[in-house]
């Protein structure tokens, strides 16, 4: 087997791979490529069958599959114990997996058996060289794992210089989903699991799982209205509600506006909450914090209702509106309302 390459481990649900798991893949390619290795992925469980179908067109050149319907994501040891076995074997340099409550469970146990260490929610992931301030010691290659820290205050690259893998975590939206070629072909690697983790480590049984599905969908919405701690109040956050529903949107919200009470945290933008890409960002009452940019500054178009014309959020903003969120909003509804067919 090859070794040394980059690897992602792939979340799956019900036979189809999780968008997170492919937004990776479409970073792995580009890294991999960088540094002149084989993108590789790992997917453990059961309903594995067209899992190379989904993947092969995002440029993954070895897929292992460890097929075994004990194998639930949601039993931690069993599966940590496949994936530090099989890590140990093939030597990877680099593994990434989703910042989901599995990627942030197994990551860490992964890791700290292995001893490599892991940078949790990284905003980008880059390939380049480090020379160590105090020994003088040049790295080449290494992957430049980079995130906002001290309460976002700063981005911060991390990098691993000595221990392997070099393990992130990235939140699903951070990172672009984008295939490779659909005529691209791998190589399939079934492994099996009797060799990776023993009898004793399937202590824990998944009788049934019920999932209550969401019914705010921000990440997948053309247009969002958002509001921040600038609205004022809940009541207030009802005009957003009111413009959404006239421009067939959704209503997201700033870290800040949801700790005053004034919407649900599922609503919430930025570094703590949902990444996302719409066509049309309005940000009402929004300071703009690193925090918050970080989770919508790919927006096609953005749109800022401010207050204050100094506001941070007017830098990166394509149109600026200078005025109170009560007094402009209600204009915007009037005007959309009428000239909507």
């Amino acid at each position: 087997m090859d070794k040394n390459n980059l690897i992602v481990y792939l979340e799956i649900e019900d036979g189809k791979v999780a968008d997170v798991s492919l937004e990776l893949l479409t970073k792995g390619r580009v890294l991999a490529s960088r540094l002149g290795v084989k993108l590789e992925a790992v997917v453990l469980g059961d309903k594995l069958d067209n899992v190379e179908e989904q993947v092969f067109p995002y440029g993954v050149d070895t897929l292992y599959k460890v097929q075994d319907n004990r194998l639930s994501p949601y039993t931690s040891n069993p599966h940590s114990a496949v994936l530090i076995n099989l890590f140990k074997e093939i030597k990877p340099q680099i593994c990434l997996m989703g910042a989901t409550c599995i990627g942030r469970d197994l990551g860490p146990r992964v890791s700290s058996c292995l001893h490599s260490g892991l940078t949790a929610d990284c905003t980008a992931l880059e390939i380049g060289d480090h020379t160590d301030p105090k020994t003088g010691k040049e790295y080449k290659d290494l992957l430049f794992q980079i995130r906002p820290a001290f309460g976002g205050n700063i981005v911060a690259t991390i990098v691993n210089p000595e221990c392997r893998p070099q393990m992130a975590t990235v939140r699903e939206g951070v990172m672009k989903k984008e295939v490779f070629d659909p005529a691209h072909k791998g190589e399939v690697i079934n492994l099996d699991a009797k060799n990776y983790v023993s009898d004793e480590d399937f202590v824990v049984e998944i009788l049934d799982r019920h999932i209550e599905k969401s019914k705010i969908n921000i990440k997948n919405s053309p247009i969002i209205v958002a509001g921040g701690y600038g609205v004022g109040s809940k009541e207030n956050f009802q005009l957003l509600h009111e413009l959404a529903e006239t421009l067939g949107a959704e209503v997201g919200a700033s870290r800040a506006a949801v700790d005053a009470g004034f919407t649900e945290h599922a609503r919430q933008i930025g570094q703590t909450g949902v990444t996302v890409r719409p066509k049309l960002y309005i940000a009402c009452g929004i300071s703009g914090q690193i925090q918050h940019i970080a989770g919508m500054q790919d927006s096609s178009i953005i749109i800022s209702i401010n207050n204050d014309p100094n506001a941070p959020i007017n830098t990166i903003a394509d149109y600026v509106i200078t005025g109170n969120v009560e007094d402009v909003v209600p204009k915007l509804i009037k005007y959309y309302k009428k000239n909507s067919k």
